[in-house]
């Protein structure tokens, strides 16, 4: 078994793809790093580009480098590759972080009147801009626009009509007031107009623009988005990196659909407020990352045994501990899938692109009422943190349905009474699913605990009925297993003898890794697995293959045991924790050898 743990890139190269254009800014965190890219992927996909974001950033509000990184073209592209064409440099530290990113003509935007700058060194073979950032933004109004400067001098160097660029400046700075819209406007074309008069260079890039319309957004905005579409009334959080963009994003719009946010004192408040919410009937949802998770664990078996329909957001980083809050990791899939004292019976969604955090959102929705389960929804940085862009048709509203499962009304509740006219809440069911009454309901006056309970919810030690309870809430899952459509996410050659088994955010970078990989004449099955338990049996597919990957972001291969324990066969693994994200190629150039490994 070739257990392969990567640190860096890939020895054996792979050629890139001509016609993505990849630009970068980077420098110390409170630069505006982050704001100055978003103001690039907007326009360019206002300009009908597909784009295809990814963010480094340290874990503190000033220092630290920090980077944004767009990757776009006119065809979608749904990964990162270990290439750089366009750098703005607003540090000496940001060309030695990309170096090995640069290439021959790679062009290096940088300001070379800023002390930090004066004698930087460009790398041989590429082409440096020194363009005066600051100088140019105060004439313009102001040193806090020297971002916007370099990024029309971007759009000299790329052929990108700064037209473009004026509609995101106008999102951006527009509820500030036309003035300040204005100057950044006038910033962008004194860094294009520096560049063309100084440089006069025919570059080789020239950005394509088309009359497409793309909706530009994140994993946790998708979410968010989500949850509304499901019919969410109430979200309780705590500001947690890197899930608070959940809650960001639901404040001020679910309230116009009816909802409520709360930010709680702690993550322990916030499940509590949300089971809460969730017991009166609303549909109801949190979100937080791992060291949140560890402190939900209580109250997430108190859901399951009370049966109340819950939806929690694991937005996965780095651990354990605090670990690296701003950095990448699929680290804590044994915790959803067996975290909590006791068995408590789950579902784990774990959403493989950033449109499928929206429809797994709302799937989490219908499952947790449907089987009055709690449900995780198993996302990452790396899809939390990326923008991508969609056609606005990939969220057809139209194509939402809800599934609130089993509810009674007064017309319907007799039957799930006991002679004494007591409705019966955790009643013993064929398919693990009790009746479910909102409060106000007629006859559905109940309660329910965390001890264990007969099947009007009063507690009890009775062995027989114990013994009845674990069992009905276990033949939920079981049901699920037999009535939801559990299938993976299938690319490639589905006769290739090559199989690759990823799970979440991976799906991007490995699907282009397929067309790599195919460049150097080798064929892939590569099977993306959203549900991640219950979850689809791959005995079939292990046992029929010769070589069998498993690709994800942890260090010990959390789902490669399980895909061990299911199928009693042993895998191959690709495994990154280095808090970096897998890219296209350089996952490519990892399979490629982890393949050579298992033929010899």
């Amino acid at each position: 078994m070739a257990f392969r743990r990567l640190f860096f890139g890939p020895e054996v190269p792979l050629s890139h793809m001509p016609a993505d254009f990849n630009w970068a800014i980077g420098g110390e965190a409170g630069d505006g790093i982050d704001s100055t890219g978003k103001i690039f992927a907007q326009a360019l996909s206002r300009a009908g580009r597909h784009v295809f974001t990814s963010k480094d950033f340290a874990s503190r509000i000033r220092g630290g480098y920090t980077a944004y990184k767009v990757r776009t073209a006119v065809d979608p592209v749904q990964s990162v590759v270990d290439r750089l064409d366009v750098l703005i440099a607003l540090t000496p530290r940001t060309i030695e972080e990309n170096l090995d990113e640069l290439h021959e003509g790679s062009v290096i935007i940088y300001d070379g009147e800023r002390t930090t700058m004066e004698n930087v060194e460009i790398p041989e073979g590429m082409i440096g801009l020194d363009v005066p950032l600051k100088r140019l933004a105060e004439e313009a109004g102001g040193a806090i626009m020297r971002n916007v400067v370099a990024l029309g001098a971007a759009c000299e160097v790329s052929d990108f009509p700064i037209e473009n660029l004026d509609s995101a400046l106008e999102k951006r700075f527009g509820s500030k007031g036309q003035s300040l819209v204005d100057n950044n406007k006038e910033a962008a074309r004194a860094g294009r107009d520096y560049v063309a008069a100084e440089y006069g260079h025919e570059f080789e890039y020239e950005l394509e623009t088309t009359d497409s319309d793309y909706v530009l957004l994140n994993g946790d905005e998708a979410i968010g988005m989500g949850a509304i579409a499901a019919g969410c009334k109430f979200y309780a959080g705590y500001p947690i990196t890197p899930a608070t963009d959940v809650m960001e994003y639901l404040t001020g719009r679910i309230e116009q659909f009816g909802g409520h946010v709360v930010q709680a004192e702690d993550e322990l408040s916030a499940i509590n407020i949300a089971l809460g919410a969730a017991r009166a009937g609303a549909r109801s949802m949190t979100a937080t990352s791992g060291p949140g998770i560890d402190l939900m664990a209580e109250t997430f078996g108190l859901v399951a045994t009370s049966e109340t329909p819950l939806v929690v957001v694991d937005v996965m980083r780095s651990g354990p501990s605090t670990g690296m809050p701003t950095k990448q990791e699929q680290g804590d899939l044994n915790m959803m899938l067996y975290g909590g004292h006791g068995e408590i019976p789950r579902f784990v969604l774990g959403p493989t692109s950033i449109s499928e955090c929206f429809w797994k959102t709302v799937e989490a929705f219908n499952l947790a009422e449907k089987y009055q389960t709690p449900v995780y929804i198993a996302a990452d940085l790396a899809m939390a943190v990326t923008e991508q862009t969609f056609p606005p048709e990939a969220f057809d509203m139209d194509e939402v349905e809800i599934d609130r499962g089993k509810v009674v009304d007064e017309e319907s509740i007799g039957e799930w009474q006991n002679e004494k006219g007591q409705f019966k809440p955790h009643a013993l069911t064929e398919d693990g699913v009790s009746p479910r009454a909102f409060p106000g309901t007629d006859g559905g006056v109940h309660m329910s605990t965390g001890l264990e309970h007969d099947e009007l919810g009063r507690r009890t030690e009775d062995t027989e009925m114990r013994v009845e309870q674990v069992d009905k809430r276990a033949r939920k899952v079981e049901t699920a297993r037999a009535e939801e459509d559990l299938s993976p996410r299938e690319f490639g050659d589905e006769d290739s003898e090559n199989l690759v088994i990823s799970w979440g955010s991976n799906e991007g970078a490995m699907t282009e890794a397929i067309q790599f990989l195919d460049e150097e004449g080798i064929d892939v099955r590569f099977l993306s697995v959203p549900y991640l338990f219950p979850r689809p049996d791959l005995t079939e597919a292990v046992e029929t293959a010769e070589n069998v990957v498993v690709v994800e972001c942890n260090a010990t291969g959390q789902f490669a045991d399980v895909v061990e324990h299911d199928t009693l066969s042993r895998v191959d693994r690709v495994n990154k924790y280095d808090g970096v994200r897998f890219k296209a190629d350089e996952l490519a150039g990892e399979i490629k050898a982890a393949l050579q490994e298992a033929d010899q």
